[in-house]
């Protein structure tokens, strides 16, 4: 049993697909799929709605890195500039964190905390879009 699991975690290890652009795109439509279901749960007043699309969001937002072009920088300068991977990280943590803010307050009925959580989400992600993508 243990040689199995062995075999499993280094089989997953050596087919493990590097995170491409393509994936960045479908993980972002996931993500504004998942600030549309939280928004539209806030104005029906429905938890199970705010819930599904902060979960969604967390469970993207997860996935998020920047793609391994941008990772294997190879001008240092570049890297020192850019400094996407540190920052991705960051942003990617503190929305995390909201999402985690938006089920505990709306949970408890306090729909004004979920929605500054979720005016902060929004915020990050202009944030994320002006310094990485240049808007």
């Amino acid at each position: 049993m243990k040689n199995l699991a062995i075999a499993l975690l280094l089989s997953s290890v050596l087919f493990a697909q590097d995170y491409t652009k393509e994936d960045r795109i479908k993980d972002m439509q996931i993500m504004a799929a998942a600030m549309s279901n939280i928004e539209t749960g806030f104005f029906y007043n429905n938890n199970d709605l705010v819930q599904k699309g902060a979960l969604s969001l967390s469970d993207a937002i997860r996935r998020i890195e920047p793609p391994l072009e941008e990772k294997e920088e190879k001008d240092p300068m570049t890297r020192y500039m850019n400094e996407k991977v540190k920052f991705t990280n960051k942003l990617a943590k503190k929305i995390n964190d909201k999402t985690k803010v938006i089920i505990q307050r709306f949970k408890e009925g306090d729909t004004a905390q979920a929605v500054q959580a979720y005016t902060k989400i929004m915020t990050k992600c202009m944030e994320c879009h002006s310094q990485v993508r240049n808007w």
